[in-house]
């Protein structure tokens, strides 16, 4: 197999000065990708606003110490099931990627997802990209200009409401908004609103392609992921070349009239004749575009398809195949881990440490102290309260408060004193007992003495 090009010397239709317009199409494949990209936006733009019993419904709260995910509330002690939920991501990316390259770029990627809202934007304020082109190096008329600020307000605009939508992850929104709304905002927050919505309207306003060109790893790694069996976006040579309009076809001339609408139509601006390339990002907009011309023309739809290199030499091309297996199994397997591991999250996370004074205090010769410092976090919020316990090899006394109130003291250091009467030996161990509403744990210690 041929080894994919990284990058094309190639200007594309419609562009003045490096920038090119994007024609926007119709057809069967947009329509799928639409359907898979506007519920990742609702999801996106609503998961935020959902309140459980008050509490948000997904949050990775700094503050608090933990992470809410769909009402569970997860520790910092379960961050990597995180990791490996992105990794069992990962696996499910090589999948697609050995199945039928690189879809997810095209039809799911939030940087592809939020460069076609604002091409859309600006098809709405400019008008269509041919009439864009035309205009790029005329003068700005009065309207021109209007028409380009209304632009730049909008995105700006859906930029602005991408970066809170982004930070209310991570901030409770309701209480950012309102603080907002009432000039409260500090000064790390505002900063970071400015940040994010300045990268998102430089990278899907302004930058766009040179993303999936040049900073996208997705596109490096990916040639070593295919083979002669990956469904790809695909021009048919055989079929359509020689290409010729239709004023200059003969009997053997192929189907490709070069009208190109393929080019015009990528936002990457490639030219999928030239063959498989690393900037094409499998939006498939070069196949709803072709395929309007092949209907027009009354030939057979498909010049531009999803077809594997096999497929196209008219040989065996199994979609199921040894590699293809091996990557799903890994993807099944780490994905079955995270979920495993999410059975076992940590509901009260406790820590018990010895006070960094005296290793011991005797009070007489019969009772001798430790001191101690205790933490309890509580990540359920049916877990109100805690009641804690000593027991261990004697007679064991505990002086602090038996019952934490994990609303007022969930996360501070707390003092405890522990005493023992009769102990003989140097070192015993001891064990703290911490007995929720729900959940019941125990941190094991060592309670230190004088030989006798």
């Amino acid at each position: 197999m041929e080894q994919i090009p990284v990058v094309q010397d190639y200007t594309p239709p419609f562009a003045r000065d490096g920038k090119f317009h994007v024609r926007l199409t119709e057809g069967r494949f947009q329509n799928l990708r639409r359907l898979s990209s506007w519920p990742m936006i609702a999801l996106f733009f609503g998961l935020v606003w959902i309140q459980v019993d008050g509490q948000p419904w997904l949050l990775f709260s700094f503050a608090q110490r933990k992470i809410i995910l769909f009402g569970n509330a997860l520790s910092w002690h379960d961050l990597p099931l995180l990791a490996g939920l992105m990794i069992a991501g990962a696996c499910l990316l090589f999948f697609m990627a050995v199945a039928w390259g690189r879809v997810w770029c095209g039809f799911a990627c939030p940087q592809s997802i939020w460069t076609w809202l604002f091409i859309r934007i600006e098809d709405f304020t400019e008008g269509r990209a041919g009439i864009r082109a035309r205009q790029e190096g005329e003068p700005l008329s009065a309207e021109r200009l209007l028409r380009r600020i209304a632009k730049h307000l909008l995105w700006i605009a859906l930029a602005t409401l991408t970066a809170a939508t982004f930070t209310g992850y991570f901030i409770p929104i309701r209480e950012m908004v309102s603080e907002a709304a009432q000039l409260e905002l500090s000064t790390a927050i505002t900063g970071w609103l400015v940040i994010m919505a300045g990268l998102t309207y430089a990278n899907a306003g302004l930058v766009r392609e040179k993303i999936c060109l040049h900073a996208c790893p997705y596109s490096r790694f990916q040639g070593v992921m295919f083979d002669r069996d990956t469904r790809t976006v695909t021009y048919d040579a055989g079929r359509g070349e020689p290409r010729a309009n239709k004023r200059n076809a003969d009997t053997n001339s192929g189907d490709c009239v070069d009208c190109g609408l393929c080019v015009q139509v990528c936002p990457t601006g490639i030219d999928i004749r030239d063959g498989l390339q690393a900037a094409c990002i499998d939006c498939a907009a070069c196949i709803d575009a072709c395929d309007s011309v092949m209907e027009k023309i009354n030939r057979p739809t498909g010049l531009i398809r999803f077809a594997s290199e096999s497929q196209l030499e008219n040989k065996p091309s199994p979609l199921l195949r040894p590699r293809l297996a091996g990557y799903g199994a890994v993807m099944v397997i780490a994905f079955s881990a995270v979920l495993y591991g999410f059975t076992g999250t940590t509901d009260l996370l406790v820590e018990v440490r010895r006070d960094r004074g005296a290793l011991f205090t005797q009070l007489d010769e019969q009772w001798i102290c430790n001191n101690y410092r205790v933490k309890v976090e509580a990540f359920d919020p049916a877990e109100a309260s805690v009641r804690i316990s000593v027991v261990g090899e004697g007679v064991y006394e505990l002086f602090g408060p038996a019952d934490i109130d994990l609303s007022e003291n969930n996360s501070t250091w707390l003092p405890y004193r522990v005493c023992a009467q009769d102990i003989t030996s140097p070192n015993t161990k001891l064990t703290f007992n911490f007995q929720g509403n729900e959940v019941r744990t125990s941190k094991e210690t060592t309670f230190l003495a004088k030989s006798i």
